[in-house]
C-alpha cells in the first residue's frame, strides 16, 4: 500500500504536470520537500502548546505519530500533515481550570473518539448528512465563538506584558504587510520569534528551564483523566474538526483533479485516532493543516511520501526536551500579543466561512442563529445543571445546530422559508 513510482526523471516536473499523490520525485527532492511540510507547519502547531502549556515536544511527537496514521488510515491516497487544532484551545483552558491538565487530555480524547465514530458513519451512510447539519452559517458561527469566546484570555496574558504584548502584535502585523509566501504565512509565529528575542534582550526570559532540561530524551508523557463535565467542553470542537477534514479532502481534490469522496470517512477515522492517541500521551488534539495545502498548491508536489519524511522529521525534534524547553519559557507578555491576534483571526475565519458559502443574513433564521449564538457564545453564557456544567461554547453551539434545524423546518412547514 505504501509505494510511489518516480514522477518522470525525478529532477524535473514539466509544465502543466504535477507530482501525484503515489509518485514521488528523488529521494532528496522529496526528503526537502518534507523540511518544507516541517516548516509549514511549525508556527502554527508549537502555538498551541505554548498557549495551553502541553509540553512542545509531546504534541510534536504525536503529531509526526499521527501524521502516519492518517497516510495509512487513507490508505495512502491523501496528503496531509496533522498538526495542533487551534479548535480545542477554550476547551482546554476551560477543563485546565477545575482538572488541570489530565482533565483536558480527557476531553481531547472523548473528542477523538466521538470524530472516529462520525468518520465511521460517514463511511457507512456517506457524507450528505454532514452537509445538512453543519451548514456554512452554522459552522461559521461556531468557528466565530470558538475564536472570540477566548478575549478574555487573550487580554490576561497582554496585561501581564504590555510591552512585550505589543511588540510582539505590532511584529506581527508589519510581517503580514512587508511579506507574502511563506513568511506571510507565518507572521504568527514570526511574530513571536521577535518578541521572545526582545525579551530574552530584555533579560524577560526564565532560562533555567532551558539549562537543566537534556539535549537527547523520550518527551514526557501524561496521562488523561476522564470527567463527563469536562468532557462535555469539547463536543463543539469535534463539528469543527468534520468541517476542517472534509473541506481538506475537497480542496486536495480540486487540486489534484482526484475524487476523494470516498476518503472522507477515512480522514475524520484517522483524525479522530491521532487525537485520541495524543490525548492519552499528553499532545494537543490535531487536525489537517491549511498551511501545508499551500506548500502542496505552491510546489505542484502532492506526493504522501513528503508528509511521510515530515512525520519522521517532527518526531526527530521531538527527541530533544532542551528544543521543547526553549518554547515553554515564552513570556507571558508575547503569548498576549501571539493570542490578540490569534483569537481574532479563529474568530475572522467564522466570518470568511460564511462569505465563501454565500450565506444570506436577508434571512432572518440566518440572521438570528448566528446573532444569538455569538452573544451566548462570545459572553461565555453558561449553566449549571448538578455534577455539569454548559459552557458558552457548548450553548452556543447547542443554539447554532439544533436552532437552525428546528426552525428551518418550522419554515418549510409554515411556507415561510425564503
Amino acid at each position: 500500500m505504501l509505494s510511489w513510482k518516480l514522477h518522470g526523471n525525478g529532477k524535473q516536473i514539466q509544465p502543466g504536470e504535477v507530482v501525484s499523490i503515489d509518485e514521488r520525485l528523488s529521494w532528496p527532492r522529496t526528503f526537502g520537500m518534507g523540511i518544507q511540510h516541517i516548516a509549514a507547519m511549525f508556527g502554527a502547531t508549537f502555538l498551541v502548546p505554548i498557549i495551553t502549556g502541553f509540553s512542545p515536544t509531546t504534541t510534536l511527537f504525536f503529531s509526526g505519530i499521527g501524521t502516519f496514521l492518517f497516510i495509512v488510515i487513507t490508505q495512502n491516497k491523501l496528503p496531509s500533515y496533522l498538526g495542533s487544532s487551534f479548535a480545542f484551545l477554550a476547551p482546554v483552558a476551560a477543563a485546565k481550570t477545575s482538572g488541570g491538565i489530565p482533565a483536558a487530555l480527557g476531553g481531547i480524547v472523548a473528542a477523538g473518539v466521538l470524530l472516529a465514530v462520525v468518520g465511521f458513519i460517514a463511511k457507512a451512510a456517506g457524507t450528505a448528512w454532514i452537509d445538512m447539519l453543519l451548514p456554512p452559517v452554522v459552522t461559521g458561527t461556531i468557528v466565530m465563538v470558538i475564536g472570540l469566546n477566548l478575549a478574555g484570555a487573550a487580554k490576561n496574558d497582554f496585561m501581564q506584558g504590555q510591552r512585550l504584548g505589543l511588540i510582539t502584535l505590532l511584529s506581527i502585523g508589519l510581517i503580514s504587510a512587508f511579506f507574502r509566501g511563506f513568511l506571510g504565512r507565518i507572521s504568527i509565529f514570526a511574530g513571536l520569534v521577535i518578541g521572545y528575542l526582545v525579551a530574552a534582550l530584555m533579560g524577560d526570559v526564565d532560562f533555567a528551564g532551558v539549562e537543566a532540561a537534556k539535549w537527547v530524551a523520550m518527551p514526557s508523557f501524561t496521562s488523561p483523566t476522564f470527567d463527563s463535565s469536562a468532557m462535555l467542553l469539547f463536543l463543539p470542537v469535534v463539528l469543527v474538526l468534520i468541517a476542517e477534514n472534509v473541506g481538506h479532502v475537497k480542496a486536495v481534490a480540486a487540486m489534484t483533479g482526484k475524487n476523494l469522496d470516498d476518503q472522507i470517512g477515512n480522514a475524520l477515522i484517522a483524525d479522530g485516532a491521532a487525537t485520541t492517541l495524543a490525548g492519552l500521551g499528553g499532545g494537543s488534539g490535531t487536525t489537517t493543516y491549511a498551511e501545508n495545502i499551500g506548500v502542496m498548491a505552491s510546489s505542484r508536489v502532492y506526493s504522501t511520501l513528503a508528509y511521510i519524511f515530515a512525520g519522521v522529521g517532527a518526531i526527530l525534534l521531538a527527541l530533544s526536551p532542551k528544543f521543547g524547553a526553549v518554547l515553554s519559557a515564552t513570556p507571558a507578555g508575547v503569548k498576549g500579543g501571539v493570542t490578540v491576534a490569534l483569537f481574532g483571526m479563529i474568530g475572522v475565519l467564522g466570518a470568511r466561512i460564511w462569505i465563501d458559502g454565500r450565506v444570506d443574513f436577508a434571512n432572518p433564521i440566518n440572521l438570528y442563529i448566528a446573532a444569538s449564538s455569538l452573544i451566548i457564545g462570545i459572553s461565555d453564557m453558561a449553566w449549571t445543571r448538578g455534577d455539569y456544567t454548559f459552557s458558552g461554547i457548548i450553548n452556543a453551539t447547542v443554539m447554532a445546530v439544533f436552532g437552525y434545524q428546528i426552525l428551518n423546518r418550522i419554515a418549510k412547514a409554515r411556507g415561510t422559508a425564503n
